[in-house]
């Protein structure tokens, strides 16, 4: 009997860190849904629609549980989406996007953000690497001047 009482207490903590496991996941998965936002308005050379997606990319990261995330590594990635938001210049704001793209990389490998495939690209132009839910490269570094130039460098499943 006693086994028993163990094995379910065992489970139901089991459950529950199951449970607060997908919703940590899915926190920072609307995370990286907003960073593929700002990745998808680089590609398309748009500085105004870039600024908005970084925008909200904070506005998401505000609202992270500090037990999912440290507020170090938070502020980290405020502080590159506040820069891409302020910043006016399409060139700007891709400069600090590499900054961003290393630190979501980082996540991306400690937590499951998507049900596919995260493909990790690389821009040998720029020396930057980005997150994407496609194979297909859109460079978010050169935009339409270069929109193919990169390559898959590894796949996050």
């Amino acid at each position: 009997m006693k086994k028993y009482i163990i094995t379910a207490v065992f489970s139901l903590f089991s459950m529950i860190s199951i449970a607060a496991q997908s919703k940590s996941d899915a926190q920072v998965s609307k995370l990286y849904q907003n960073y593929l936002t700002i990745k998808s308005a680089l590609a398309s050379d748009d500085a105004d629609k870039t600024s908005k997606a970084a925008t909200e990319f904070i506005k998401t990261a505000s609202a992270i549980d500090l037990k999912v995330l440290t507020e170090g590594n938070l502020n980290t990635l405020r502080k590159d989406a506040t820069v891409i938001s302020d910043a006016r210049s399409i060139d700007a704001q891709r400069e600090t996007f590499s900054n961003l793209s290393d630190n979501m990389i980082a996540l991306a490998k400690e937590f499951k953000l998507s049900e596919k495939p995260i493909f990790v690209q690389y821009c040998p132009m720029a020396d930057a690497s980005w997150l994407s839910n496609e194979e297909k490269i859109v460079n978010p570094y050169y935009g339409s001047s270069m929109l193919s130039c990169g390559s898959v460098k590894s796949t996050i499943k």
